[in-house]
């Protein structure tokens, strides 16, 4: 066994009996590279990747290669999710270089740890336009030894780019500017024509195969429609939910979403199930459902969360990271069927359970069946000669006898570390689940996770410090700018459907730490790491919405949530300053910025403020909950908060009031929903 037997991660340990002599990413390898001066090769994957483990299987394992990398270059293997920070400025790097990237992420650094060449998956033999693995190992090392001065201006050159890559947030803001000239309709507008430029009308989504969720403009195009009446935006929107719903992308069986799809129609997913998507996903259904009050998204979304608490939901009640894409050394093995299987299962039933799903003889990929529903019941069931509840009960007892069989295969492989940001994403979804369907039991599972991570991953000496990562009793890794934010988002969250003052207050505090300890020099935007943190090359600045939102679009989103809760000016104009600095960038290409797009639409349409005062405060946060209010600010207490303006002087013996400002105006408090509903 290596070094990376005594890790945590899932990830680093798959890797522990390669013959490598891989070490993990820290001083100790430093040290090595530069006393011998020789080359290092990071490789970067995760335990879901399914190219990391074929890479791993034709080069890592084999020993021939394993001499070649030991003997020439120092070797460090890292988990991207336990070290974000690094695979960012690495990605970076190989973006620059090639124009696109991904995982497995091989890069080769200077003793200094500047990246100078690197790629994606390398063939064990020279296939695909890709030079073999060892061929690239060869003359990487004898570039190293006899050009290494073109590498050092290389990767002089490529460390150049990642420092200016900071260099962003020069749209023209003016502070003396009110927010309503600098944020406009017109803005809003031209960010839906550019969506929509990119929206596949038929089959849902955005762009071309392979096809990623994208909820964030999913979601600002339902925002954007709630008060707009948009119908091409709504329809776009909803389309691109059913479609996924209806494809292979979601597990038919046992809930959940895969990472994304290998195809236009969302039958093929790549088959990796990420705590994050299903977060993301989960958010985006909750304000469908409320929305439309179409009874499918609500179905979906207890199929989803019914799935996170079943596979990734740890005993203390934080919830793992994800499922693997493969099993059995095989991609999608676990999903897929054939349809011997299905009419040995089901018997009388498979006909009609096979003309649902498109279960195919020859298969409806690679030789096999991923179940999917590419026509709708009505028409189905018409075939069939059946009646649509006749079809829907049929079809509701086949998946409880096909997931039975299921639950037999060999499990694809679980990523059971805790990420603190991650966590977050899926406590916020709970929160919003419990506030649009009202099930107790979404409330329970954010409750429980956010009360384990609050004793497990919590710095105890520098509060209110975290840890980013957590497994087996131990705590790994300062906290970075995404989970602070994601955390923040979660505990106001909280408070909104429990009414519990308290996570307010923690966010507070934990705002006022990220803005002293990740604040740029400008006091605008944030780093990704905390000041001091010496083991990276650069202090990189995120600001694109990629797989998760960007942590500084977040923090703009909790500067302005925060600014109005406790009447903080200062964080008010900085989430204004953060947000106009991008504003045209975010014009033009919404697709990678669609949260600042939702930060923009929030200042055109407006922040209801509602504060409840009385002794029934907490039924009166619950109905409003259930209305379809995006961008509230919603806080309640029975009697008057000292530390929160919009609490003070506002409860009044024996009634509970309801109060709304907006705009910098108040309207008259009322007593009940309907009142406040005519008044938004």
């Amino acid at each position: 066994m290596n070094r990376l037997a005594k890790e945590t991660s899932p990830y680093l340990l798959q890797h522990a009996h390669n013959p490598i002599d891989w070490y993990p990413w820290g001083e100790e390898a430093f040290r090595r590279a530069e006393a011998e001066d020789k080359p290092i090769l990071v490789s970067i994957g995760y335990a879901a990747c399914h190219w990391c483990h074929v890479m791993e299987r034709e080069s890592f394992e084999d020993e021939t290669t394993a001499r070649i990398m030991n003997e020439h270059f120092i070797n460090i293997k890292i988990d991207r999710e336990e070290r974000p920070d690094v695979d960012h400025i690495y990605m970076d790097a190989l973006q620059a270089m090639a124009g696109s990237g991904g995982w497995p992420l091989n890069m080769f650094l200077l003793p200094s740890r500047k990246p100078f060449y690197g790629g994606t998956y390398f063939p064990p033999r020279a296939a695909y336009n890709r030079p073999s693995w060892k061929e690239t190992l060869l003359a990487v090392s004898e570039a190293f030894r006899l050009k290494r001065k073109d590498l050092e201006d290389q990767a002089a050159s490529l460390t150049e780019h990642l420092h200016q890559s900071n260099q962003f947030g020069m749209d023209t803001v003016n502070r003396l500017i009110p927010k309503e000239e600098l944020f406009t309709e017109k803005q809003c507008d031209a960010i839906v024509l550019a969506i929509m430029g990119q929206a596949d009308k038929e089959w849902g989504g955005f762009g071309h195969a392979p096809k990623f969720p994208g909820t964030y403009i999913i979601q600002y195009l339902l925002r954007y429609y709630r008060t707009k009446k948009n119908e091409e935006a709504l329809r776009q929107a909803l389309l691109s939910l059913d479609k996924m719903i209806n494809g292979g992308i979601y597990d038919q069986l046992g809930g959940g979403f895969a990472r994304y799809s290998t195809d236009e129609k969302w039958l093929a997913p790549h088959f990796e199930k990420m705590l994050y998507d299903n977060a993301l996903l989960t958010d985006t259904l909750c304000e469908a459902y409320q929305l439309t009050k179409n009874n499918v998204y609500a179905q979906t979304l207890r199929h989803t969360l019914e799935f996170v608490q079943r596979e990734l939901t740890s005993p203390e009640g934080a919830f793992y990271s994800a499922l693997d894409a493969d099993s059995e050394g095989e991609e999608g093995k676990f999903y897929v069927w054939s349809l011997e299987e299905v009419e040995a299962i089901l018997g009388t039933d498979a006909p009609a359970f096979c003309a649902y799903y498109d279960v195919q003889r020859q298969g409806n990929w690679e030789d096999h069946n991923i179940l999917w529903v590419p026509r709708p019941a009505e028409t189905v069931a018409a075939e069939l000669k059946m009646v649509l509840p006749e079809l829907t009960a049929l079809l509701r007892k086949c998946r409880e006898k096909l997931m039975e069989v299921r639950s037999r295969r060999v499990r694809p492989g679980l990523d059971d570390k805790i990420l603190l940001g991650w966590n977050a994403l899926m406590i916020h979804a709970c929160c919003k689940a419990y506030a649009a369907l009202g099930d107790q039991t979404f409330l329970n599972m954010a409750q429980r996770a956010m009360t384990s991570i609050w004793q497990n991953m919590r710095h105890p000496g520098a509060s209110p410090a975290f840890w980013h990562t957590y497994k087996a009793g131990e705590a790994r890794y300062p906290a970075f700018l995404d989970d602070y934010a994601y955390l923040i988002r979660a505990l106001a969250a909280l408070q909104e459907v429990t009414g519990e003052l308290e996570w307010l207050r923690k966010a507070k505090a934990l705002t006022e730490f990220v803005t002293e300890q990740f604040g740029d020099e400008n006091a605008r935007y944030c780093y990704y790491t905390a000041a001091g943190q010496a083991d990276v090359i650069v202090r990189k600045k995120e600001i694109y919405d990629g797989a998760i939102p960007s942590g500084n679009a977040v923090m703009a989103q909790n500067l302005w949530y925060l600014s109005i809760v406790f009447d903080r000016k200062d964080w008010a104009e900085r989430a204004v300053t953060m947000t106009a600095g991008l504003a045209q960038t975010v014009t033009r290409y919404p697709a990678s910025f669609g949260v600042w797009a939702g930060m923009m639409l929030q200042m055109v349409q407006g922040t209801p403020e509602l504060a409840v005062a009385g002794s029934d405060y907490q039924a009166r946060m619950k109905e409003l909950n259930e209305l379809y209010l995006p961008y509230k600010v919603l806080l309640g207490a029975e009697k008057d908060q000292e530390d929160i303006p919009l609490l003070q002087q506002r409860a009044q013996t024996g009634k509970t009031w309801i109060y709304l400002c907006k705009d910098y105006h108040c309207m008259k408090p009322v007593e009940y929903i309907s009142e406040i509903t005519n008044l938004i």
